[in-house]
């Protein structure tokens, strides 16, 4: 009667189980339906290193250096929405999913290592035929900025590096493997928009910019077909080298704007920047996180207009 009791008691508690894995499971949403909601016709695909890339082009196309905007971890072209439709009546403007994000997705190579980033870049702006760009950056594409100004100095008329990675954080070692639990391989199957939505809350000084249409667009990108293995990719190949000697070869005229309540990478990082880059200048935008062109667009877009 005792194990018989166990037995219907094992049972209901798998039963139990599976149900919450068949409620809690997310699976990727279509490319299609996620073109007609987050596409138009600005935007299009080109074939970089094999990479399908999705970007977004405005503005006018002629005597105009570009500027090109690259997002940060986990973000998307859309990112840059509110600054791209206001430069783009003077500049030509290029914003455009990194690979492993948006409707970019996966990168068929599987390398999602930052030189393999910056190389498509660069293979991106030849398909382009782009000569030369003004970089604009954030975080993670902060990151690929100064890399890419580091590695192909003649391509780039100007930097600018909003709250950009690249210093390693406290009990962090430069060359070092990073250690990604086993188990955040459940997040190609269980995605929680509620987890999604904790998480970006400290990205914004002020916790109410964090409306559902927001939440609503990075959490469908999150679920685009082959984004979460992407995401996963990225971090457990992603090693940090010392960023001092490719900052300090950087010659040309850089802008950092930095949020300064930005609680993902602290506006002192700033200094760090500043010691080694010969052409650096800062802006300092009170009451902002780590995402301003999102947070309070016109503040962040007014520093960066003075600075083209």
């Amino acid at each position: 009667m005792f194990l018989k009791a166990l037995k219907i008691i094992a049972l209901a508690l798998i039963s139990l189980i599976l149900l919450a894995a068949l409620y809690l499971w997310t699976p990727d949403k279509s490319k299609a339906e996620l073109e007609k909601i987050y596409g138009s016709p600005r935007n299009a695909y080109v074939s970089a290193l094999g990479v399908n890339l999705h970007y977004q082009d405005t503005g006018p196309s002629k005597n105009a250096i570009p500027i090109v905007f690259l997002h940060g971890f986990g973000a998307s072209l859309q990112t840059w929405e509110t600054w791209a439709q206001a430069l783009s009546e003077d500049y030509r403007v290029i914003s455009v999913d990194l690979p492993g994000f948006g409707l970019t997705g996966e990168d068929p190579s599987g390398i999602y290592t930052d030189q393999r980033s910056v190389e498509v870049l660069e293979a991106f702006l030849k398909e382009l035929k782009i000569p030369k760009v003004v970089l604009v950056g954030n975080s993670m594409g902060g990151k690929f900025a100064w890399q890419f100004a580091a590695h192909y100095p003649n391509q780039v008329a100007k930097l600018v590096l909003i709250s950009p990675d690249g210093y390693a954080s406290p009990g962090i070692e430069y060359g070092k493997k990073p250690d990604v639990p086993a188990i955040a391989d459940l997040y190609r199957y269980f995605f929680s928009k509620t987890f999604l939505a904790m998480n970006l809350k400290p990205a914004y000084a002020d916790p109410n910019t964090l409306n559902d249409a927001l939440v609503n667009r990075y959490y469908d990108l999150m679920l685009a077909p082959g984004v979460r293995g992407a995401i996963l990719g990225r971090m457990q190949q992603t090693v940090l080298q010392d960023p001092v000697p490719s900052l300090s070869s950087i010659q040309v005229p850089t802008l950092l704007i930095w949020g300064e309540k930005d609680a993902f990478i602290p506006i002192s990082n700033s200094n760090d920047y500043l010691k080694v880059m010969p052409n650096a200048k800062r802006v300092s935008l009170p009451n902002i996180g780590h995402l301003p062109q999102e947070e309070q667009p016109s503040i962040g877009l007014a520093a960066l207009k003075e600075f083209l």
